[in-house]
């Protein structure tokens, strides 16, 4: 199964100064050995947002081009819109980013890897799958 990879993930292995040889950066190192990981233009934007230094913002862009952005659809955006609603109707925050993560996978049968513990909580609500490290 493919596996939506989000933000944190992709910071925790790629924009901190020093990476943790934590259980999730084996976990996410192994996905992409497998090539399951699913990247979208929102993470990427969300990924290269921020970064002062030209030279490093070039750097991370270039670690990233390997990974093409999954084509998002209007019926994604639409879900998305609704995830969000029905979640909000239930006292569940997200951001709209949290939301579309979670309406991809769900169109497309991935998992969601995240160490947003704000996944656990839209869990609850939709049918989204998380990756769990172990696996």
């Amino acid at each position: 199964m493919r596996v939506l990879v989000d933000t944190p993930i992709w910071s925790s292995a790629l924009r901190r100064k020093t990476r943790s040889e934590d259980d999730s950066i084996k976990t996410f190192v192994s996905l992409i050995e497998d090539a399951r990981v699913v990247m979208i233009g929102a993470v990427r934007q969300e990924l290269l947002s921020g970064i002062k230094e030209p030279s490093h913002f070039e750097r991370l862009r270039e670690h990233l081009r390997p990974f093409a952005d999954f084509a998002v659809t209007t019926d994604d955006y639409e879900e998305a819109a609704s995830f969000y609603n029905r979640c909000r109707s239930k006292g569940v925050q997200g951001s709209n980013t949290d939301f579309l993560i979670c309406a991809i996978a769900v169109h497309n049968d991935f998992e969601i890897f995240t160490t947003d513990h704000d996944f656990v909580h839209f869990g609850r609500i939709l049918p989204i799958k998380l990756h769990r490290d172990a696996q």
